[in-house]
């Protein structure tokens, strides 16, 4: 076997430390008895990985990853609203996240060190697609072959897609690379699934000659396997999906992916889960997900999305030193009839109610939210009377977040 080296290659012990439990979120419903399996957890993904290697381990049937692609830039994300798209000097931006290293080989090892427990958590049955371009795609297919071998390569798909280019003196680069390795030979892949329409061209070259195909007649109704070249719109085209988080991906392009090579009630990891596409997706298609982020923003951009979505409940979850700050406040609320009524206006991004059990963890039980590019929020929730000691909080667009006991 060929190995790949480089300067400071050296596999990591893991690194598990505390992770603690913020809040169970239920949107909407009150039923707490429900079982919560869902996971949106903040922190450095190293130790969150090096934890789920202890509870998770050989459980997770698909991992889809979009780490940083070392192209040495900062990224923002944008938090203002109404702002005109056309003129990027007057948006309102905050931290998105930092892809810049220095030099090749720290970005390298960076990958290595949680590829080797990505490959641990995944099931004998499991696939990681990792989704990268063309400054470090050719690398990462080396780390992948030494983890996962050469004979579990199973696709290099490419994502192509239009847009706005200011290369002049080449062509246009307009693709994104999504490797795709498999655990064992007995993998899951729901080819069914995935089928697409085929071509009108097709179809009426078919329907005009016997002869089409070399005598070969697929069945037209069922569809056919796709291509290993998508093309999907980027999120800037699909203004329902924006969140303002950078490097964002089209639903379409994870929905593929997730129906591909998981089933209904499997576990489906993202530990770059950015603005949590893989977590909404997977929730939808009736799939247990796992997403992880080190941006607050990021963290709170998906629960956002989830809420909104009414989605199963989910457990927000930090590590013991990424704790974010609870400020305690006492004028973002009041009771009136039939329930409570928001008097904090601030910019708000989502708020909710619950309760806080003896464990001290607080249980979501009403929330109403603010999309991105949305201007108006839900300022009355109902709650039911017989419940006292009531917990509110607050999470606005700094992702400062608020709370007052009523």
């Amino acid at each position: 076997m060929i190995e790949f080296t480089w300067a400071g290659k050296n596999r990591t012990a893991p690194q598990q430390t505390t992770i603690l439990s913020r809040s169970l979120v239920f949107p909407g419903s009150f039923n707490t008895g429900s079982p919560v399996t869902n996971q949106l957890v903040f922190g450095d993904n190293f130790s969150i990985l090096s934890n789920l290697t202890q509870t998770h381990a050989g459980r997770v049937d698909l991992i889809y990853i979009d780490p940083p692609f070392f192209t040495n830039r900062d990224f923002s994300a944008r938090v203002g609203k109404g702002e005109d798209s056309r003129k990027p000097k007057n948006w309102r931006l905050a931290a998105g996240y930092q892809d810049t290293w220095n030099g090749l080989e720290p970005y390298l090892q960076f990958l290595y060190e949680r590829l080797n427990l990505a490959h641990q958590i995944l099931s004998p049955s499991g696939s990681l697609y990792l989704h990268l371009d063309w400054h470090a795609d050719a690398y990462a297919r080396l780390i992948l072959d030494e983890i996962f071998g050469s004979d579990h390569f199973l696709n290099e798909i490419i994502w192509t897609y239009h847009g706005p280019s200011p290369i002049r003196s080449a062509f246009n680069r307009k693709h994104d690379t999504i490797l795709v390795y498999t655990k064992s030979d007995d993998y899951i892949f729901n080819v069914d699934d995935v089928r697409t329409d085929y071509n009108q061209n097709t179809i009426k070259t078919f329907a005009s000659s016997p002869k089409a195909g070399f005598g070969k007649i697929p069945d037209l109704k069922r569809g056919k396997v796709p291509e290993d070249w998508w093309y999907f719109p980027v999120v800037a085209r699909l203004h329902a999906e924006r969140t303002g988080y950078p490097t964002q991906k089209p639903e379409k392009l994870l929905e593929r992916i997730i129906k591909a090579s998981s089933n209904p009630g499997s576990y489906v990891l993202d530990f770059f889960s950015g603005s949590g596409t893989t977590a909404r997706v997977a929730n939808r298609l009736g799939r247990q997900f796992i997403a992880a982020d080190n941006q607050l923003r990021a963290i709170h951009i998906t629960a956002e999305r989830l809420m909104r979505d009414g989605s199963s409940p989910f457990a927000m979850l930090e590590l013991e030193n990424s704790q974010a700050v609870i400020q305690a406040r006492d004028n973002l609320v009041r009771r009136v009839e039939g329930g409570l009524e928001l008097i904090w206006d601030e910019d708000i991004f989502f708020w909710e109610w619950g309760i806080m059990t003896e464990q001290g963890i607080f249980n979501s039980l009403g929330q109403s939210t603010r999309a991105y590019r949305e201007t108006k929020l839900q300022k009355n929730m109902a709650i039911p009377s017989h419940l006292d000691h009531l917990v509110v909080r607050v999470t606005d667009r700094s992702d400062q977040i608020f709370q007052q006991v009523i």
